[in-house]
């Protein structure tokens, strides 16, 4: 007697193979559970047959020692995709480092916010599932690349994702700034600082600080000032060609922060140039993300509605 067969509607589905077979995982080890959600990660790869490495940061600072370990600047020999457990601080650091390699990226979200680890984790599995089979949307972001400079040398070199920031000092004073567009002068702000954001950075410090939401599709920049003196100094929206300049003429103890996690002294006469990068870094969302649907979810948007 012959097996009876299942009706169509209950026939499982066949997997497609693996788009990506090398995945490296890296997490923000300092936070709570991170172990945890690390390692079922990495099980729950593995179960899908794809070769698990952890970034070596992760490795060594969660204690796990059940898989290899890589650094990233290996991670575009040995790697087709990386796995991003955390917030969108985690995915800032390591972004900014791997967008020269070309690698792609997934968010997974164990912060708060998550505009761009946009993958909660209760609910990995379905996400991923398609994504490491090739059904995935991808985006490309911009990166900035920031110099600062002191008496015609440079004396720092940093990339940024979201954005670069000139601040005041801890002294309850405003700085000035001189403010040049593609070697044009433009103004001289005084303010308690002055933001430079991209479209990614646009839901970051500058959304805080007054400026607009920016689709990551847009192919510019945003200058914010900060509590500015002159009320009519608003947010301008840039063309990311441009090269814009920064010059210290008055205030006490200013600094720049890049993606608020490196960081730079100011002198009198300093300029901080800001500039397109040549890399950008690729996204991977599921299919059927939309910006809006996150703006949405993470702004609480239509609350109550």
């Amino acid at each position: 007697m012959n097996a009876p067969h299942l009706p169509r509607a209950l026939a499982p589905k066949a997997l497609r193979p693996l788009r990506f077979e090398q995945v490296v995982i890296v997490g923000k080890y300092q936070a709570p559970g991170a172990r945890n959600a690390v390692e079922e990660i990495a099980q729950f790869l593995m179960a899908e047959g794809c070769d698990v490495s952890l970034e070596l940061q992760t490795a060594l600072n969660t204690g796990i020692t059940d898989h290899p370990t890589i650094d990233v600047a290996g991670i575009d020999c040995h790697t087709q995709l990386a796995l991003v457990v955390g917030g969108d601080g985690t995915l800032l650091g390591i972004g900014r480092q791997m967008a020269r390699h070309g690698v792609p990226l997934v968010g997974i979200n164990q912060g708060r916010l998550g505009f761009i680890t946009d993958i909660p984790f209760d609910s990995y599995r379905e996400v991923l599932r398609p994504i490491l089979r090739g059904e995935y949307q991808e985006e490309a972001r911009s990166l900035m690349a920031a110099s600062v400079w002191r008496d015609g040398r440079c004396v720092f070199e940093a990339t940024a994702l979201n954005d670069v920031v000139v601040n005041r000092g801890a002294v309850a004073s405003m700085i000035e700034l001189r403010v040049e567009i593609d070697g044009h002068f433009v103004a001289n702000q005084r303010a308690d600082g002055l933001i430079i954001a991209s479209p990614t950075g646009s839901t970051a410090y500058a959304l805080s600080a007054g400026g607009p939401l920016m689709h990551p599709d847009i192919g510019g920049w945003v200058m914010v000032p900060i509590a500015p003196h002159t009320l009519s100094n608003r947010p301008v929206v840039l063309p990311s060609h441009s090269e814009i300049a920064m010059e210290i003429v008055a205030g006490r103890d200013a600094s720049a922060s890049f993606d608020m996690q490196s960081f730079a002294s100011l002198l009198h006469g300093d300029r901080v140039v800001v500039r397109r990068s040549e890399h950008s870094l690729r996204l991977l969302h599921p299919v059927g993300w939309n910006y809006f649907d996150t703006l949405r979810r993470k702004l609480h948007w239509n609350e109550g509605a």
